[in-house]
């Protein structure tokens, strides 16, 4: 699919890395307080050991691996999740604005406290247009009303520091609802590409 989409001037070139959150037992991969526990604790992994791994392997707008050369170029970079990896995705939005610009979370929530979420930028010293997030949800998936409730309280948010918007130059929140789409990877693929089209058209 991305292949594709560069080779036809979809999108530009880019790397795309996919780790995935456990690699432990099924009793493991069922446990969802030990997966919450995991993306809450992911950012320090992927800011020390993972992107400086990936950048300082190939060719990025990273001139350098350290913090600072990390930090210059994330307008050149997006982290996106289905799920739980949507939780992780918010989590990276908490914790990681320095590093990244683009956010595409999809049917997974963190809090429906749109005030919560501001403090999060706020607390980073990034404004309104440091960021972008698209998310992306179906009508028909089980995630689907808490992820609108926390998209509509984000939009709600007084300070303004979440501007609803279906271009980057006048806001920072996107969400795309697809009619009758469900909590599969079908799905999440259809959101992360048209996500990354958007992002990098």
């Amino acid at each position: 699919m991305l292949d594709n989409a560069m080779a036809d001037g979809k999108i530009e070139p880019m790397i795309v890395v996919c780790p995935t959150y456990n690699n432990e037992s099924e009793e493991d991969s069922a446990d969802y307080s030990l997966a919450l526990q995991l993306t809450e604790n992911y950012h320090n992994e992927l800011v020390n050991d993972l992107i400086p791994a990936v950048e300082g392997t190939y060719s990025t707008y990273a001139e350098e691996t350290s913090p600072e050369g990390l930090r210059a170029s994330r307008d050149h970079r997006a982290f996106c999740g289905f799920s739980m990896g949507s939780v992780a995705t918010w989590r990276t939005f908490e914790y990681c604005l320095d590093y990244f610009r683009y956010f595409m979370p999809s049917s997974g929530s963190l809090t429906n406290d749109g005030e919560v979420m501001a403090s999060m930028v706020q607390d980073s010293g990034h404004d309104w247009d440091d960021f972008f997030i698209f998310a992306a949800s179906g009508t028909d998936d089980f995630a689907y009303s808490s992820f609108k409730n926390q998209i509509e309280a984000m939009a709600g948010e007084n300070s303004g520091t979440f501007r609803y918007t279906d271009n980057e130059g006048e806001g920072n929140l996107y969400f795309l609802e697809q009619e009758g789409g469900t909590h599969n990877g079908e799905y999440a693929m259809e959101y992360f590409y048209n996500g990354l089209c958007w992002i990098w058209k």
